[in-house]
């Protein structure tokens, strides 16, 4: 990416929390994968997710809202693609990161206060209840 962010003030780190929000599910993520790569109509998109031509409006507009793509419309058709290159320039250092983070090997350490922390007594385990039993009205 090679782009330096100066100077993140309130307004930027919200901008960029959002986007990061859109992109957060799994069917946006590949939707924004295939409109980095070519322009669709939204029902090759649906058949793309195996999901219904409205859930998959659904999530374009929220990425049209984030800025993430645009659209066009051509006759009853609506083809949208990916805002531009950076786009896909995210999309591939997420996976990069998701990469770096599944190969560390992770070390589970204790959190300062519970290290710290004094011992209390541990709540006796509850007796399972019944599924399906009611008891009668008195």
């Amino acid at each position: 990416m090679g782009a330096q962010v100066e100077g993140w003030d309130t307004e930027s780190a919200d901008r960029a929390v959002a986007v990061l929000k859109a992109v957060a599910d799994p069917s946006r993520y590949r939707l924004l994968w295939a409109l980095s790569g070519a322009e669709l109509p939204v029902s090759a998109l649906a058949e793309l997710l195996g999901a219904h031509v409205a859930a998959t409006s659904q999530h374009l507009a929220r990425l049209r809202t984030a800025g993430l793509v645009t659209s066009r419309r051509e006759g009853t058709r609506i083809y949208y693609r990916a805002a531009g290159p950076r786009v896909r320039g995210l999309l591939e250092e997420a996976s990069l990161v998701a990469l770096a983070a599944s190969a560390e090997p992770s070390a589970e350490v204790p959190a300062p206060e519970a290290a710290t922390a004094p011992r209390t007594q541990e709540r006796p385990a509850r007796a399972p209840r019944a599924l399906g039993v009611r008891r009668a009205a008195t």
